[in-house]
């Protein structure tokens, strides 16, 4: 039984597998960290592997925590991974977009495949049918304009995102709303578009936290899994375990 942990700056995301069947999800508050460990280990004694990846740079005191009780392993450059890597500077690819290459490797090992993170920042991620790690894209997330159009202009407001936006605004919070959720559908069309000219068979999947609001308005389809990302560290657990 694995434990998969997630880092992020303030809060963790977890999830309990059993081989490649997910049993439980958590998120929590990095501070308390201790205390649901002690939890989850009550609940599934089982437990004898963890991974851990994480964006914040001094881990020791969960790697103690899970060192403990479980084999450790930390994502990292060295960390072998169940895919062709062929990006130009592995060293700098965030942690979070090997998993979900590692995720799209898994549920979709001979096809071609582009996995949209729709979180902070929103990624582009392609992996082929020969199973390569080509590499993708990093593009402002929603609210990250939604900020900077705030930010470095002297009179935009800072809008609270919604669901909804009309194409014409009919007041500025409106034609923020519709540049911002607008545009980044455009985007995303028409991104997915030139990526099915080059590759005809193409899988879309779209995870991160906009999903769900951005999902509704993107016309290609696109397979939604906001727990994408814990599948893959799972993954990349299970193949270390065979190395």
């Amino acid at each position: 039984m694995n434990l998969i942990v997630d880092v992020g700056n303030s809060s963790v995301k977890a999830a309990v597998f059993q081989e490649s069947r997910v049993l439980r999800f958590y998120s929590f508050l990095v501070e308390n960290f201790f205390e649901k460990f002690q939890e989850i280990k009550k609940d599934y004694p089982q437990i004898a592997f963890s991974m851990l990846s994480s964006v914040v740079k001094d881990t020791s005191e969960l790697e103690k925590i899970l060192e403990k009780e479980t084999k450790l392993y930390i994502l990292n450059q060295n960390t072998k991974l169940p895919f062709k890597n062929n990006y130009a500077s592995p060293q700098t690819l965030g942690k979070d977009r090997l998993a979900l290459v590692a995720a799209g490797s898994l549920n979709f090992q001979n096809e071609n495949v582009l996995i949209i993170d729709a979180g902070t920042c929103i990624t582009f991620d392609f992996k082929n049918s020969a199973n390569e790690y080509l590499g993708g894209a990093i593009s402002p997330g929603l609210q990250m304009r939604l900020k900077g159009l705030q930010y470095f202009t002297s009179k935009l407001p800072l809008v609270t995102l919604g669901e909804n936006a009309p194409l014409i605004g009919d007041s500025t919070q409106n034609s923020i709303l519709s540049g911002v959720l607008n545009g980044v559908s455009a985007e995303l069309d028409g991104i997915i578009d030139r990526y099915k000219t080059d590759y005809k068979y193409l899988t879309v999947i779209l995870t991160g936290g906009d999903t769900q609001i951005l999902s509704k308005r993107v016309k290609n389809s696109i397979f939604a899994n906001p727990n994408f990302l814990l599948e893959g560290l799972n993954y990349i657990l299970e193949f270390n375990k065979t190395q």
